[in-house]
């Protein structure tokens, strides 16, 4: 399977806290709810069309436990993400929990390099890293991600905590697709070049 991370980012870098001011408040971040105002059709029909390529989801335990508690309570026949994000399998990278309350849910313990590696083996298609910035910077600078899918709004926080800040390697990416929406939203899709092998970074702890 190919790994593939989806992000939403600010114009500076800000992946934290797009979907409310709640969402996360972690280190006191009071900016969240960034993206909402950008939000149109076109948006929706290519976030849809990517989920449609998942295989699986892939996540750190936060997002996990925030996915597990929402996605569940919402019913609306018409929403374009419910049944698939419900229904696919989910894998959660962390040394804490045993189990999973979302199912199907594998937990994954253990060095995250090498558990998703194994994964990555696998036949399929993508599997997808949503939120989970962390986990995905670290398997993005380790080389095992291989499409970056990033959805750039329009704005500048000032603060809150960055997709990209400090890799612990270089990462090359070519792009090789992209869109503009009606709200100015950017939709950019790239995909590895150059990153070295898994196995090859040592030091990069669980995501707990």
């Amino acid at each position: 399977m190919k790994i593939a991370l989806t992000e939403f980012v600010t114009l500076d870098g800000v992946s934290q806290g797009p979907g409310s001011p709640t969402e996360d408040t972690s280190d006191d971040f009071t900016r969240g709810g960034w993206l909402v105002p950008y939000l149109d059709k076109l948006f929706v029909r290519r976030a849809s069309d990517w989920l449609g390529l998942a295989d699986g989801l892939l996540l750190g335990r936060r997002t996990y436990e925030a996915f597990a508690r929402d996605w569940p309570q919402i019913t609306d026949p018409n929403d374009p993400f419910t049944e698939r994000m419900n229904s696919l399998p989910k894998y959660v990278v962390t040394n804490t929990l045993t189990e999973g309350s979302w199912h199907p849910t594998t937990v994954l313990h253990g060095d995250p390099i090498q558990t998703v590696g194994k994964l990555k083996a696998q036949p399929g298609r993508e599997l997808q890293i949503h939120g989970s910035a962390r986990l995905g910077k670290a398997l993005l600078s380790a080389g095992v991600v291989d499409t970056l899918r990033l959805v750039v709004a329009p704005t500048v926080t000032g603060s809150g905590r960055r997709l990209l800040d400090h890799p612990s390697a270089p990462v090359g990416l070519r792009l090789i697709r992209h869109e503009v929406t009606t709200t100015g939203l950017l939709l950019l899709e790239y995909e590895r070049v150059g990153a070295g092998r898994v196995g090859e970074y040592e030091g990069v702890t669980a995501f707990v």
